[in-house]
């Protein structure tokens, strides 16, 4: 006799971490933001890990503002290294607040002020602190808005984008790990806002489940989904109180 399959929404999804209170821990921006002049090697890898993550809003911008796809590759990894190996983290201003704004803000200042003296030399001994694949970059570009969205408006609405997608991924290896791709599939766009005229009942019947523990998933999973929202949102701002505000202004950069 077979095993009887798991009908509970809950159970569907058993592993995922419950939601719930948590404290507002040291973030990777509160921690850059920490080491101040005393450059700390935590605070090196915090910052590497938020770049590594969203360098392709800063090549929008870059190629936005009329820069070509060699040259906007070249001054985005350029503008890495030095704030990489040259640590850089002395200039970070407390009063920046979000680490999106300091790093577009940064990034104007080495495209206004650095890049000629930069490209004279071997930057950072030849080190790329960051790989950026141009074929990638220049590939994602090319499906960008054609008008309408100044460089600035183009970094806010790919930092959402890329933001949105990092915690989808997150999400989705989540659900791997617990075995639960197939059904996460099917209701991937319950969270993208995709889903259209969803059947309940067609995803049951496709996943031997009932139509109950499918909705049950469902609701789970747009929890977590939330959740992890706003934990990647935390990490790129100082204080818990800006979390709120921080995602409005994404809502509203996607409009």
């Amino acid at each position: 006799m077979s095993a009887p399959t798991r009908d509970n929404g809950e159970d569907a999804l058993e592993g995922l971490p419950r939601a719930g209170p948590r404290k507002f821990s040291t973030t990777r921006w509160s921690l850059v933001l920490a080491a101040g002049h005393g450059t700390s090697s935590e605070a090196h890898e915090a910052l590497s890990t938020l770049c590594g993550l969203y360098w392709y809003p800063l090549y929008a911008f870059t190629r936005r503002q009329g820069r070509g796809p060699e040259d906007a590759c070249d001054l985005v990894q350029g503008f890495f290294t030095r704030l990489l190996e040259k640590n850089d983290l002395a200039g970070v201003d407390r009063q920046r607040g979000r680490f999106r704004a300091w790093l577009l803000a940064s990034l104007k200042h080495y495209l206004a002020n650095e890049w000629n003296r930069e490209r004279a030399q071997k930057r950072g001994g030849g080190l790329t602190p960051l790989s950026i694949d141009a074929e990638t970059a220049e590939g994602l570009y090319q499906h960008e808005p054609s008008h309408g969205l100044t460089p600035e408006k183009l970094y806010e609405r790919r930092w959402a984008l890329t933001l949105l997608e990092h915690v989808l991924s997150t999400l989705e290896q989540e659900c791997t790990r617990l075995g639960r791709q197939p059904l996460f599939e099917k209701l991937r766009g319950t969270l993208t806002g995709d889903a259209g005229q969803l059947r309940y009942a067609e995803v049951a019947e496709a996943l031997g489940m009932s139509e109950g523990a499918v909705k049950v998933a469902a609701h789970r999973l747009r929890g977590r989904y939330r959740e992890l929202l706003r934990e990647e949102i935390a990490q790129t701002v100082e204080q818990p109180e800006d979390i709120e505000d921080e995602i409005r202004l994404l809502l509203v950069s996607l409009e």
